[in-house]
């Protein structure tokens, strides 16, 4: 971990629980779990690089909570019962070795928290108290089209102490090769979906912002998706990510 996020992690733990922050934060290193932004020019963040005028998505932490059997879970619809704002998440993934062209036939494995900020397939610890190991929602496996897209139906996700809003992305090759473990920013403030959904039950009071996330702090341009919609008709995410492939 970088001096400056360790130190970060230490103060926020001392606010919230300590092995959940420390396992969620700023981590440089890719480790498949499975062997089966937008990527564009701009201003080079932390743990960013950039090829020719194509930036690559960072890479982040999995997180404690990464799907552990994603090839799985290939389906489109991941809500699997889960309650919340329905959002459609499309997510394109291109090529920073061809200028950001589309990337077609990738496996891209996305996860998030529930509206309560409770993950599937964990649970029954310190980090986690509600159980929910023996059920897998809000995880899903699809392929890139020809376009470079895959598109999942899901809820909006919930938040918990230490982050912000987000959702975990592994992209892979055709055959599971590891490309990238990156995640997406939501935008927030006066007017955007996270204030309109307000954490759901929860409220916001507590919540943990972009800029102060220990992922994020040290820069989410790249990672910060568009998303559009409301409460009564559902959200619609878009973002592009582009890896080194």
């Amino acid at each position: 971990m970088e001096r400056k996020n360790f130190l970060k992690s230490l103060l926020v733990g001392a606010l919230s629980t300590p092995a959940l922050i420390s396992a969620c934060s700023k981590d440089d290193s890719v480790t498949p779990t499975d062997s089966s932004s937008t990527g564009s020019t701009g201003t080079t963040t932390g743990g960013t690089t950039s090829s020719g005028s194509c930036t690559v998505a960072p890479t982040e932490t999995e997180g404690p909570f990464p799907t552990k059997t994603p090839a799985s879970y290939v389906r489109s619809d991941i809500t699997d019962g889960r309650s919340g704002y329905k959002m459609t998440a499309k997510i394109t993934i291109t090529s920073s070795n061809s200028s950001c062209a589309a990337l077609a036939g990738a496996l891209v494995d996305i996860w998030h928290c529930d509206a309560e900020g409770n993950y599937s397939e964990y649970g029954g610890s310190g980090m986690q108290s509600t159980n929910y190991t023996s059920v897998h929602f809000l995880r899903g496996r699809q392929t890139t089209d020809a376009n470079g897209l895959v598109t999942f139906t899901s809820i909006f996700p919930g938040w918990y102490s230490g982050r912000a809003t987000h959702i975990h992305v592994h992209v892979y090759t055709a055959s599971g090769t590891s490309l990238k473990v990156t995640q997406i920013a939501f935008p927030e403030g006066t007017g955007t979906a996270v204030a309109a959904v307000n954490g759901y039950k929860k409220g916001l009071s507590g919540y943990t912002s972009n800029a102060q996330d220990n992922v994020f702090s040290d820069g989410y341009t790249v990672e910060l998706a568009t998303v559009t919609g409301n409460t009564t008709d559902g959200f619609q995410l878009a973002i592009s990510l582009a890896v080194p492939a």
